[in-house]
């Protein structure tokens, strides 16, 4: 059988994947947000991870999350007080924040006991490591993350998102 003075196309194999079509310049920039832009609590919440970000890349060290940074901070300034105190206070749920309490009290950095007036209820207090721990990690977020949220807004801004951020958590 003579060959064929064109060239033959070979065909993909069944099931072979075909190469995804190549982006051009306008389609791999940013998508356009639209009214999504515009909504207070989208901004909120890109912002929130953000800040999250950083404060991990900050306290890495510790190995600490905002929220356990947060327990700390409570239990320091207030010791004694019982685990639902806290929780509530923080908004955190039940079953989360006794796996995070499970955590800090794994690591050494405080510790649960019967409250002596409410058997149902446990007292939470700061160990010396969790305060050793705590105060590193309060130098690492006032110097490396609030400094640079700080030196990003300035301080007049800072000071007028924190009273709004307050307004919002306490009135809406």
């Amino acid at each position: 059988m003579p060959a064929s003075k064109t060239a033959a196309v070979a065909k993909p194999a069944r099931g072979a994947r075909k190469e995804p079509p190549v982006e051009s310049a306008a389609e791999a920039s940013e998508l356009m947000m639209g009214e999504l832009s515009e909504l207070l609590g989208y901004a909120l919440k890109r912002a929130q991870l953000r800040v999250f970000e950083d404060f991990l890349h900050c306290v890495a060290p510790v190995q600490l999350t905002p929220a356990q940074f947060s327990v700390l901070l409570l239990l320091d300034a207030n010791p004694g007080r019982n685990q639902t105190e806290i929780a509530t206070t923080l908004g955190i749920l039940r079953p989360n924040f006794v796996a995070m309490l499970d955590a800090l009290e794994s690591r050494g950095l405080c510790v649960r006991t019967r409250s002596p007036s409410d058997r149902r209820s446990h007292i939470l207090m700061l160990t010396d490591k969790g305060r050793a721990t705590l105060a590193r990690a309060k130098k690492l977020v006032a110097t490396r993350h609030e400094d640079r949220l700080t030196e990003l807004l300035g301080r007049d801004n800072r000071d007028a998102l924190l009273a709004m951020l307050a307004t919002i958590a306490r009135e809406f």
